[in-house]
C-alpha cells in the first residue's frame, strides 16, 4: 500500500492555550514531529494536490520546530524537580523557584519543559485510579486583582465562575479541586504583571502566597527582570525572597570556546530538524557566529530566524537555507535594532510554488 507523504506528520495541537487544563494536556500529549523528507523519484511522482499537502506539511513542521534542551533549561527542570521532592517533606514554609530574564531568553520555554517532565513522571508512576492533574500553568494578567486571579486558577480547571461568586469562593473551590486532584506543582508564567507597590499588585501576591499555603505543591513562578518588577522589595518581597531560589536566563554569550560550542550545539540541533530538499547539513553550523550576531543570542530570535528561513525556503522552491535567505528575515527590535543598508536587501514577497499555482491552490 503506497504511503501518504504526510502520514507520518504529528496532527498540531487543538488551539486550547495550555493555560487552560485542555489545552496544558494537548501540550503534555503532542509529540515530536516524525515528519522526513521524500526521495527525489517519490517526490516528482505526487500530484499537484499531493504536492500541496506534503508542502503544508513541512511548513507545519517547521512552525513547530523542536524545544532544544539547553543547559539552563535542564538545570531549571533539575532545580524544580529537586524542590517538589523536598517540598514533600513539608507542611510548611515550602520552598519555590523564580525564573527571571530578558524576554525571548526562553524563560516560559524552561518551566513549561519543567511542567512537562514532571507530569510525565508523575503519570508513570501513579498507582491511585481516578481524576488526577500533578500540574497546573496560569498566566497573570495585568493589573491582576485577587479575584481575576484566583478565576485564572479556576479558568484553567474549567470551573463555573457565575457572577455573584466572590473571591473566597472562588478560592475555595480551586483549592480543593487541586487538593483532590493530587496537583504538587503550580507554575506562574508573567509574574512580573505584579507590582508590589500598588495596592492592587500587594494584594493579589497575597493571593498566591495564600494559595501557596492552602496548597500540598511548589510554586515556580516565571517572569520578565522580576527584581525590578519589584517583586523582592518591601515587606512582601522579602517573604518571597526568603522562600524562592532564583535562576536567570540570559542570552548565549559567545566568548570563550565553552560558550561557542554551547551555541553551536543548539544551532546543530535546530539544523538537524528541517526538512528541506536542497539543505546541506553543517551549513548553519558555519554560520554559528553570523547567526549570534543577527540574535544577540537570543534563543528565541534564534529559533525565529530559522523557522522564518525554513518556511520562506519552501514557499519560493529553494528548499535550503542560506545567509542572504537569512538576511531577509526581519527580526524583533530587541535583538536586532533595525539595520543601516536594509532598503539595500528589502524582504521579498513571498510567493507560492509553481506547483501551487498551477492548481489553482490560494
Amino acid at each position: 500500500m503506497t504511503r501518504s507523504p504526510t502520514e507520518d506528520l504529528v496532527d498540531p495541537p487543538a488551539h486550547e492555550p495550555p493555560t487552560t487544563k485542555e489545552g496544558w494536556t494537548a501540550f503534555i500529549e503532542q509529540q515530536p514531529s516524525r515528519m522526513e523528507v521524500l526521495a527525489p523519484a517519490r517526490l516528482s511522482a505526487l500530484t499537484p494536490a499531493e504536492r500541496d499537502a506534503y508542502d503544508d506539511a513541512r511548513i507545519a513542521h517547521h512552525a513547530r520546530l523542536i524545544i532544544v534542551a539547553t543547559p539552563t533549561v535542564d538545570q531549571i527542570v533539575n532545580a524544580g524537580r529537586r524542590l517538589v521532592l523536598l517540598n514533600r517533606g513539608t507542611d510548611t514554609a515550602r520552598r519555590g523557584l523564580v525564573v527571571t530574564g530578558d524576554s525571548g531568553t526562553g524563560k516560559s520555554t524552561a518551566i513549561k519543559q519543567l511542567g512537562k517532565h514532571h507530569e510525565l513522571l508523575a503519570r508513570r508512576r501513579r498507582t491511585a485510579p481516578g481524576p488526577f492533574l500533578p500540574v497546573v500553568y496560569v498566566t497573570v494578567p495585568p493589573a491582576a486583582t485577587p479575584k481575576v486571579l484566583a478565576a485564572e486558577f479556576a479558568r484553567f480547571l474549567g470551573l463555573p465562575l457565575p457572577r455573584n461568586l466572590n473571591q473566597v469562593n472562588i478560592t475555595n473551590a480551586v483549592c480543593d479541586v487541586l487538593s483532590q486532584l493530587g496537583t504538587d506543582l503550580v507554575l506562574v508564567d508573567e509574574i512580573h504583571n505584579l507590582n508590589l507597590a500598588t495596592r492592587v499588585g500587594a494584594e493579589a501576591s497575597d493571593q498566591l502566597k495564600y494559595l501557596a499555603e492552602r496548597l500540598p505543591a511548589t510554586f515556580v513562578y516565571a517572569g520578565i527582570d522580576v527584581e525590578h518588577a519589584g517583586l523582592f522589595s518591601g515587606v512582601r518581597g522579602r517573604q518571597i525572597a526568603g522562600r524562592f531560589a532564583s535562576i536567570a536566563t540570559t542570552a548565549f554569550a559567545y566568548g570563550t570556546r565553552t560558550q561557542r560550542e554551547q551555541w553551536a550545539a543548539l544551532v546543530s540541533a535546530l539544523e538537524h530538524a528541517l526538512r528541506l530538499h536542497q539543505h546541506r547539513t553543517g551549513s548553519l553550523l558555519r554560520l554559528a557566529g553570523y547567526l549570534h550576531e543577527r540574535t544577540s543570542g537570543m534563543i528565541g530570535s534564534l529559533s525565529h530566524l530559522i523557522r522564518d528561513a525554513a518556511i520562506e525556503a519552501i514557499f519560493d522552491g529553494a528548499e535550503r537555507i542560506t545567509k542572504t535567505a537569512l538576511d531577509r528575515v526581519v527580526l524583533d527590535h530587541a535583538a536586532e535594532p533595525p539595520r543601516r543598508g536594509a532598503a539595500a536587501s528589502p524582504a521579498r514577497p513571498r510567493r507560492m510554488p509553481a506547483h501551487t499555482a498551477s492548481s489553482g491552490a490560494a
